[in-house]
């Protein structure tokens, strides 16, 4: 039906156009006969039909009405800045039709307008141009023409700068240019002086300290070695020198753009870097776009040699990016000021881009940051929750903050809910012959290590505070990392790894715990695992972990538990919508999910997940918990701290699938144990590797 209907129009408008032709005379002379003024040529059929169909793209996209009668005004159609027309270009070709009066051309836009002096000459372009192929840069377009009523031709808001905002133009000598590009030497190295990177949408180098787009900070305490390149140091002066900054700046991003790369909209990170943020433009200029919270958006043009100043609010508020592209909008003429942008319509073209290179200067910060912007500044706001990790730095550092940290604070109260064994770790470790040498690795309290007196029992543990538990209780253990124990490989009959191994961030992480294991055993030896599942309702039969929500004293705290996990997830939406556009990284790389809290004694809902450790009213927080000392995992509440682990939650199948996949051992068994998925497994024979 509506192509029916949009056929008919079209050969309504056919009609118009032709009659239109007929009495203005725009396609023949007024001597020849009406006959053949109706009998088109082929290619005048042709052109007329795609001077129709782009008619009727400007109404339905645009909302712009074509007329049938002749005006002085006119529509060009694919003769825009959005399509690679440039002003100049166009014009020339107009100006073929008569005395033009104005043109405007709007940025993005596959269209221009045009109005001449008179309607007679606007008949003659119409006549003349229609379907005239014009061949500009790297393409020919054909432009269409249609006449329209009026043209709105008041559109000369001036763009302001972003408050705090500066454009320096020449604020180096071409000679500085040719200098300070040769000083950055884009070879690879191997030395750790800079940090050389090939972006995705460019290449980056950094001087002074390191810029990490997976988390947009910096390492404060990683310094590289050399410094800033001299040759900034006659820039820099003159910077200091001149007021735009009051400290010298200690590190500096380089990114190379070649034409139609571009870098997201972002601000940088307020708690890494003081305030101001200097960029130097060199080898060719560029339009890179302001946008404040509220949708104002600005677009300003950084020449050549320019100086960028960003203070204040331009700083700490608005996003700044630069579009990919080929091509930048600019005015046609410079003369309202450095880097100011208009909404001119009648004084814009196209400039190609060129290889640009920007120097970015910032002072790293030592202190969280105290500025005016709340909202956006990530000094003021709450820990968002953590990313599954994905780089090795990554994974050891969430462990530390959110396993190892949180054991040792809570190590007493943990060891006063850990006493009774699970009867089937217990039948396993009474099913080893006596003598035999046992490890407990992850040993917590030790409340494994005594089952069997017959056999030699040592544990390691990550946490300090609960070995000395296992010491005080007269128990052999040592503190050691579960990827790294200090026993000889094949000197243990047995180890066992109890709720272990889900600490473990990454999959190479998890299955490394379990070549350790198979390390320390003896051919012929066993091993047991436990981790947590993520089926806690298992044969139709629910957890003791899920059962426990229905007492009493959990369900007087679910109403907390829950208040927790709100809490933490509003936070997450407030970071979603802010840094959705005001903190995006750097580079578009993929973003790690977050990791949620999870609300206790309740199903997973996901793999990778943050478990609240809540300590009761009655118990000694003195002794486990250490005011002032944990960071991130801990929160308060009216009943006391609360903690946070880090827990993977593996799911059916999996770690006997990871078990499997190292070499020389065999899984006896494998089987759901009160919302655990438990393996036994044996080694078979020593990897020769």
């Amino acid at each position: 039906m509506e192509t029916t209907e949009l056929r008919k129009t079209a050969g309504t408008k056919y009609e118009d156009l032709a009659r239109g032709d007929q009495i203005c005379g725009c396609t023949m002379d007024s001597s020849m006969d009406s006959t053949r003024s109706v009998r088109r040529t082929k290619e005048e059929k042709k052109l007329l039909r795609r001077q129709i169909k782009a008619s009727h793209t400007l109404l339905k996209h645009e909302g712009i009405s074509t007329a049938s009668h002749p005006t002085k005004h006119l529509v060009v159609s694919n003769g825009g800045l959005g399509n690679g027309v440039s002003r100049e270009s166009l014009l020339e070709v107009l100006k073929e039709g008569g005395t033009v009066e104005s043109l405007l051309t709007p940025p993005a836009k596959p269209y221009a307008f045009v109005t001449y002096s008179s309607t007679e000459a606007g008949q003659n372009a119409y006549t003349l141009l229609n379907g005239r192929v014009l061949q500009c840069h790297d393409q020919r377009v054909a432009l269409y023409f249609s006449y329209v009523e009026k043209v709105d031709s008041d559109r000369s808001v001036s763009s302001a700068l972003p408050p705090g905002l500066s454009v320096l133009e020449d604020f180096v000598s071409p000679e500085e240019e040719l200098q300070l590009l040769q000083a950055v030497d884009w070879t690879p190295h191997t030395d750790d002086v800079t940090v050389q990177k090939a972006l995705k949408h460019r290449r980056v180098k950094h001087y002074g300290y390191e810029f990490r787009y997976d988390n947009n900070n910096v390492d404060k305490d990683k310094p590289l070695p050399g410094g800033l390149p001299a040759e900034c140091d006659a820039l820099l002066q003159r910077c200091l020198a001149d007021g735009h900054i009051s400290v010298l700046p200690d590190q500096l991003t380089v990114n190379q753009y070649q034409s139609g790369q571009g870098i997201p909209p972002h601000v940088d990170t307020h708690s890494a870097f003081e305030d101001p943020i200097l960029s130097l433009s060199l080898g060719a200029k560029t339009v890179m776009d302001f946008k404040h919270p509220d949708g104002r958006s600005v677009a300003v043009v950084l020449p050549e040699r320019s100086l960028l100043v960003m203070k204040g609010e331009s700083r700490y508020l608005w996003t700044h990016g630069i579009t990919p592209r080929k091509f930048d909008v600019v005015p046609v003429s410079e003369v309202e000021g450095s880097g100011v942008m208009t909404s001119d319509l009648s004084n814009l073209t196209l400039s190609r881009r060129g290889t640009r290179t920007s120097l970015t200067f910032r002072k790293i910060r030592h202190i969280p940051c105290n500025c005016a912007y709340p909202s956006v500044c990530d000094s003021q706001q709450p820990p968002s929750p953590p990313t599954v990790p994905v780089a090795e730095g990554d994974a050891c550092h969430l462990e530390e903050q959110y396993v190892h940290q949180v054991y040792e604070e809570i190590s007493s109260h943990f060891s006063s809910t850990r006493h009774s064994p699970w009867p089937h770790v217990r039948d396993f470790l009474l099913s080893l012959p006596p003598g035999s040498v046992l490890a407990d690795i992850g040993c917590g309290n030790g409340k494994y290590l005594g089952i069997n007196p017959e056999v030699i029992s040592v544990g390691c543990d990550r946490s300090a505070n609960l070995v000395q538990i296992c010491v005080e209780r007269g128990h052999e253990a040592l503190v050691s990392d579960a990827l790294s124990v200090p026993l000889r490989s094949g000197s243990c009959d047995a180890c066992i790894s109890i709720a272990v191994i889900h600490h473990f961030s990454t999959q190479e992480r998890r299955q490394a715990a379990v070549r350790e294991l198979v390390r320390l055993l003896k051919v012929g030896g066993r091993a047991l695992i436990y981790v947590w599942a993520m089926e806690q309702e298992y044969n139709k039969q629910k957890s003791k972990y899920l059962k426990e929500r229905t007492t009493g004293a959990s369900v007087e705290r679910s109403g907390e538990l829950k208040t927790e996990e709100n809490m933490f997830n509003q936070q997450e939406e407030h970071d979603r919508k802010i840094r959705s556009d005001m903190k995006c990284t750097e580079e578009q790389n993929v973003t790690q999910p977050r990791i949620h809290i999870h609300t206790n004694r309740t199903a997973f809902l996901s793999q990778d997940l943050l478990v609240p450790w809540h300590f009761k009213c009655n118990a000694d927080k003195n002794k486990g918990a250490r005011s002032g000392s944990t960071k991130g995992p801990l929160e308060n509440t009216s009943e006391g701290p609360v903690f946070h682990r880090y827990y993977h939650v593996f799911q059916q199948g999996e770690l006997e699938e990871m078990c499997c996949c190292v070499t020389g051992v065999k899984v006896l068994r494998s089987y759901h144990d009160q919302g655990n998925w438990c393996v036994e497994l044996e080694k078979t024979h020593c990897n020769s590797s």
